[in-house]
Parts: structure tokens; C-alpha cells; sequence
């Protein structure tokens, strides 16, 4: 039997860790309250939970190209991404963990860090990976992977051949020329919330001919989506 050709999932890998605990009593020196933790528990985020996701539905492989460091994190989040081939792009920093502490149900505070370095990095094995994707999906979430140029490069190429969809970040690049489809929500596309359906159409033709993508979708909560593409203008309602 042929294997099936990977899904490749570009773009900025994160860490997720949940610390639980209950609060009972206030810290003596200061109005704030003292956690007794209980457990931790850490997950892919950003691309890497795109792609843990992808994998998991068992449809075909998944390839993951992203930055990562020398650093613990990088390493727990390889282990965290076990049924994913991960093609890790060799920088220096730590990867970006995102840390929520948790009273029960209710968050406390959420602690950033960590923080990668960008390229220019050796491209060989996700050039490699990318030639033979059947479909790309770049989850972008600012941290730098989708400007550097040898990767747009390669993402340019590689939308010329196969569907790539791009979910970008408001700190991140533009979608490369010729994207199958590009899915901002409404604050990342810059429309209004107010009159969504007229801001929200008026957006997606915008970028549509900005990024020169064929299709772009705005996404609008539970209002749904609109779709622009070049048959015209279509709603997609919400469910759940």
C-alpha cells in the first residue's frame, strides 16, 4: 500500500501548563491569595497543538516545521508531540510557555516566557518535507517563523502545487502569494464587530486581493463566517 503524503504544519510551536491547586487563605504580607498546588499538566499549543490535532484524527501523517531550542521545554514539547514527525528548526532561546494557574476552575494568572531566536535556519529537511506535503496549514502566531525568507520561499513554492491554508497573527507575516485560503478572524482582518456581516465581506474582498489568495474566510465568533472567494460572497453560520 502507497503511504498517503503528510499534511505539513508550519509556523510557531508553544507550551501549555496548567497548574491546579485551591485556594483557601490569603498570604499574611500581602491581599493575595496562596495557592497548595495539586498537579501540572503540560500540552502543545500553538502550531504544535494544530498539528497534535491533525494527527490524532488518524487521516494521514502530520509533519510539524518549527523553531525550537537547546532549552527543557523544546524537549518536553518533542515528547508531547509524539505521533507527529517533528522537523525542528534549530535556534537559541527557550520555546514560549505559557503557564495558567488555576484555583479549581478560576484562573489567577497567567505567566509568559521564553522566546526563541529566528533564522536564518538550514531548510534541507523542510524543503524536503514541504516537496512532499499533499497539503500545508501555517499556524502563525507571531513569533517570527513565517517572515523569514527562505521559508516564505519555500511555502511560495509550495502553494503553486498543493492547497496551503494560512491562519495568520496580527504580529505575524502575510500570507505568501496564492494561499487556497487565509482564515483571520474579525479583529485580525480590522473589521467592526458592529455591522459584522458588511464589515466582515468588505474585509475578506480586501485581503483577498491584498494577499492575492484564493479564498479568504473572516471568522466571526458565534456570529459564523464569511467566505470571499472568486464565485462570489457566501455565510457560513456557527453550530454548537
Amino acid at each position: 500500500m502507497t503511504a498517503k503524503a503528510p499534511l505539513v504544519v508550519v509556523g510557531d510551536a508553544l507550551l501549555d501548563v496548567d497548574v491546579d491547586g485551591s485556594a483557601t487563605r490569603l498570604c499574611p504580607d500581602a491581599p493575595v491569595p496562596v495557592l497548595d498546588t495539586h498537579d501540572e499538566r503540560a500540552r502543545p499549543g500553538g502550531a504544535g497543538l494544530a498539528a497534535l490535532l491533525a494527527a490524532v484524527s488518524g487521516s494521514r501523517p502530520v509533519t510539524l516545521i518549527t523553531p525550537l531550542g537547546p532549552d527543557d521545554g523544546s524537549a518536553r514539547l518533542r515528547e508531547l508531540l509524539a505521533p507527529v514527525e517533528v522537523i525542528g528548526l534549530p535556534t537559541s532561546g527557550a520555546v514560549p510557555v505559557k503557564t495558567r494557574v488555576l484555583a479549581g476552575t478560576r484562573p489567577l494568572v497567567r505567566l509568559d516566557s521564553g522566546g526563541l531566536g529566528v533564522g536564518p535556519w538550514d531548510l534541507t529537511d523542510a524543503a524536503a518535507a514541504l516537496e512532499g506535503a499533499a497539503g500545508v496549514l501555517v499556524s502563525d502566531y507571531g513569533r517570527g517563523a513565517t517572515a523569514d525568507p527562505a521559508l516564505r520561499e519555500l511555502l511560495t513554492a509550495a502553494a503553486r502545487r498543493v492547497p496551503v491554508v494560512w491562519d495568520p497573527h496580527p504580529r505575524g507575516a502575510a500570507p505568501v502569494p496564492g494561499a487556497a485560503l487565509v482564515t483571520p478572524n474579525l479583529a485580525e482582518a480590522g473589521a467592526s464587530a458592529g455591522e459584522w456581516l458588511s464589515s466582515a465581506s468588505a474585509a475578506a474582498a480586501t485581503l483577498r486581493e491584498r494577499w492575492s489568495a484564493e479564498a479568504v474566510v473572516v471568522t466571526a465568533g458565534a456570529h459564523g463566517a464569511v467566505l470571499r472567494s472568486a464565485a462570489g460572497v457566501g455565510v457560513v453560520p456557527a453550530h454548537g
